[in-house]
């Protein structure tokens, strides 16, 4: 069933089994598990089906500490949630086909374990225990099998690199459509006879008894101006990364320093994945083009996949690293061109005047038999301006949040694999890094004294990129270009900025661990099955569980973790 809660009169009071806060890839997984079960079901959506100014306006915040993502920016108030703003595309020519999609890839094995060289590490369950919600989110996301061996996605033209040394092995990540949850389960929630979907629907604050040891009510408002309550037996918090935060902190009426928050750490060890550019790989070997397709995005047995070098776990352990992975796409003939890079980032076609005139004056400063050390000097001038872009970044990173790409083809959708004579169309390829950031309890959500629509404190995100970061990735760029070397790939020239990795984006929208999972309420927001510590019906399937974050995009798991909460809901209501 759909509700629009701006027609519904004020101080309506809406009774119900399950609420579910929040219609975006969690709250629809929950939703659709919990569908035609003998039990009433809410799920309540802020916006509505469209993008919506004025809904989207809520999520308004700010960030404070080094340069990072607006809070704005990385949400969406709408029905689908987050999965509205995927943005890769999933075109497959042979079928005439293209949607917008995301990456999925569960977390290793090693990010759910205690890290002695990560503070804060250990999730309270194990890679084995979300193994079959793994596999059924596979399902829900309308994805290929879960199966991420990569031998089964070899093909005689894409093979992974033998890399030598067990340092780097390649890790496989799969696509999904983002249709299944801005349209695909629409019709079915609104078909159900248990589960009422209610768009304009903002949770304001979750109602306690006296010791704040059950919610008794949610407290709820509309963008048409009218207020109601609903009452639930369970409540289930399916909101992004920051937002579950944000409402757990509102939520202080009965505690003044927020629900659940006992012992000060909702909001607390806020983690993103931070992109990092490594530098340029440099083939031995143009004809080395023709044999990388396994790490371009492509569609291989009806699925979309694509490969990327990881550090190998016995590699994380004996060196204390951080989890990483690595994009690598190729940089076209043109780009070798700094200034022309800088001045047009989507690309030039090769045989355009611009590239032209770049290789004439290349040319004729070679056969003016300049020295050595002047054509260095007119190098390194036209390579800064390359950097120009970036330094501008750092300075206003509001106004350059999304940074400009390097090449025509980017580590977020392909398609260079399947073009002919590459050796002639490419010079290098271009690295990114995607890491893990470990938890720091000073990286955190809280609230400023400005307010939204509804008189809500908006979220301020409080984000540092501290040292043991930037040692990790440091000794993980040099491991990646040992073994490219070893492997007879390539050099890979490493860039630093003043001796620090360069951050490429501070956030890929990727913002968790605010409501941290772990076994002791001193150390985490809930527990094991994802319930709020000492608050006996309330339930958190966000991103804001993880305890730690790998460098795995986190949708995969947000699915499983949902799907994981719907069964342990049902059993609850039996």
């Amino acid at each position: 069933m759909f509700l629009d809660t701006r027609r519904i009169a004020s101080q309506d009071v809406f009774v119900t089994d399950v609420c579910i806060i929040g219609a975006g890839p969690a709250g629809i997984t929950i939703a659709r598990e919990l569908n035609g079960q003998g039990f009433k079901v809410l799920l309540l959506e802020s916006g509505g089906f469209d993008r919506d100014p004025a809904a989207q306006a809520l999520a308004e915040g700010i960030y404070d500490g080094d340069p990072y993502c607006p809070p704005g920016v990385m949400r969406e108030f709408r029905y689908g949630g987050t999965a509205n703003s995927w943005g890769i595309d999933l075109e497959d020519t042979r079928q005439d086909t293209s949607y917008i999609g995301v990456r999925y890839v569960p977390l290793d094995p090693i990010d759910f374990e205690k890290r002695d060289w990560i503070p804060f590490s250990g999730w309270p369950i194990t890679r084995a225990d979300l193994d079959p919600y793994y596999e059924r989110a596979h399902q829900v996301g309308k994805t290929g099998p879960y199966n991420y061996s990569t031998s089964e996605w070899e093909e005689p033209h894409a093979k992974e690199i033998r890399f030598k040394d067990n340092r780097v092995t390649t890790q496989i990540f799969q696509f999904g459509p983002r249709t299944v949850f801005t349209k695909d389960y629409r019709q079915e929630l609104e078909q159900s006879q248990n589960v009422t979907l209610m768009v304009y629907a903002t949770a304001l604050e979750l109602e306690t008894d006296d010791l704040a040891k059950t919610v008794t009510g949610v407290r709820v408002g509309s963008l048409g101006g009218n207020e109601f309550r609903i009452t639930a037996n369970v409540v289930i918090l399916a909101q992004g990364g920051l937002e579950t935060a944000r409402l757990l902190l509102l939520s202080n009426s009965t505690q003044s320093c927020g629900l659940g928050n006992g012992n000060d750490l909702v909001g607390r060890f806020l983690m993103d994945h931070p992109v990092i550019r490594p530098g340029v790989l440099i083939p031995n070997n143009r004809q080395i083009m023709d044999q990388m397709d396994l790490y371009d995005a492509r569609w291989v047995k009806g699925a979309r996949i694509i490969a990327k070098p990881v550090l190998t776990e016995e590699t994380l352990r004996r060196e204390g690293l951080l989890n990483i992975t690595t994009a690598i796409f190729p940089r076209p003939v043109w780009a070798q061109h700094n200034l022309l890079r800088t001045l047009f980032p989507e690309g030039l076609e090769p045989n355009s005047p611009a590239v032209k005139s770049a290789q004439d004056l290349k040319q004729r400063l070679k056969d003016q038999n300049f020295s050595s050390s002047m054509l260095k000097d007119v190098g390194n001038f036209l390579t800064g301006l390359n950097d120009l872009a970036y330094f501008q970044w750092r300075k206003n990173p509001d106004r350059f949040y999304r940074s400009l790409p390097l090449c025509s083809y980017n580590f977020e959708n392909g398609g260079w694999s399947k073009l002919e004579r590459k050796p002639q169309k490419f010079t290098c390829f271009d690295l990114l890094h995607i890491t893990e950031q470990a938890p720091d309890p000073n990286n955190r959500i809280v609230l400023s004294d400005d307010q939204d629509a509804f008189g809500r404190r908006r979220v301020v995100a409080q984000w540092r990129y501290n040292d043991i970061n930037k040692r990790s990735v440091k000794c993980a760029m040099q491991i990646f270009a040992e073994e490219f070397k070893a492997a007879g790939v390539g050099t890979l020239r490493l860039e630093l900025d003043h001796g620090e990795p360069v951050i490429r984006n501070p956030s890929i929208h990727h913002p968790i661990g605010a409501t941290r999972m772990h076994e002791s309420p001193k150390q985490g927001v809930v527990d094991a099955n994802c319930k709020v510590h000492d608050v006996s019906n309330l339930f958190i399937a966000s991103s804001s569980v993880f305890t730690t974050g790998g460098y795995a995009n986190p949708t995969l798991t947000i699915l499983a973790i949902a799907i994981r909460v719907a069964d342990h809901v049902k059993q609850l209501m039996k």
